[in-house]
């Protein structure tokens, strides 16, 4: 199939020209007229994942490998390094960021990773039902994402309904106007706006919860011509436990 071929059909599902103005999503390294064989799914790319794929491929991503203008180009550096080795081995990326968050992620957290029954969708923020103390819900999230610990802002004991927005949402805390709100990367004083204002945070993690970007978009390519190769960069934190 050609790049362009491939764009056309995810712009269908979900629109490149919904992405905020500040993203970079589309087609960032390659051009439409190029032939691949292959697809690989995956939130990020790292070393490992290029150096494990085949040539004339394409790697769909969420987070876009290139962001903000490049004025150097250093092959020793990241992202640089990166895309050197996809240059050479003719690999093209295309990342849906902000316009699948907008679309489709968030809701496939919400319904079909935690298994609940979403009210509504407004841009980055999803609500759902949960109608339930707001220590089960961190139990249900736990086992559901594999964590085992979470931070937590306790402001409400009993929880009605949540929003969550997937990686990074702590700026729409004030816009949100449920008992506990789902996201990642939530900084101090967030917190504290959170727990003064009554509302309860639990942090889901950046990567913890949007790695089920290629879990959610495979769903549409069940029957796309190439092989769909459902993959993952590895999340760059480890997570110290105390030796017992």
């Amino acid at each position: 199939m050609l790049v362009r071929e491939v764009y056309d059909f995810l712009d269908k599902l979900s629109p490149f020209s919904l992405q905020e103005e500040w993203d970079n999503s589309g087609v960032l390294l390659g051009d439409f007229e190029t032939v691949v064989q292959r697809v690989f799914l995956s939130l990020d790319i790292d070393s490992d994942l290029v150096d494990s794929m085949e040539k004339n491929s394409l790697i769909i991503t969420h987070h876009p490998l290139i962001f903000r203008g490049l004025k150097k180009i250093d092959f020793s550096k990241y992202p640089s390094n990166l895309i050197q080795k996809m240059i050479q081995k003719d690999i093209s990326l295309i990342s849906m960021h902000t316009n699948f968050d907008k679309t489709h992620l968030n809701r496939f957290v919400a319904s079909d990773i935690l298994g609940y029954d979403v009210i509504s969708c407004d841009d980055f923020v999803c609500r759902f039902r949960v109608n339930s103390s707001l220590e089960d819900i961190c139990e249900n999230i736990k086992t559901k994402f594999k964590m085992d610990t979470l931070r937590v802002v306790r402001a409400k004991e009993y929880i009605k309904n949540c929003a969550i927005t997937t990686g990074s949402g702590g700026d729409l805390i004030s816009e949100i106007d449920v008992d506990c709100f789902l996201s990642g990367d939530f900084k101090y004083h967030q917190a504290l706006e959170a727990k003064e204002n009554g509302l309860s945070l639990i942090d889901i993690g950046h990567y913890e919860s949007e790695r089920f970007f290629g879990d959610c978009l495979s769903q549409y390519l069940k029957n796309f011509p190439l092989k769909v190769i459902m993959s993952n960069s590895k999340n760059p934190f480890e997570y110290m436990k105390d030796k017992k």
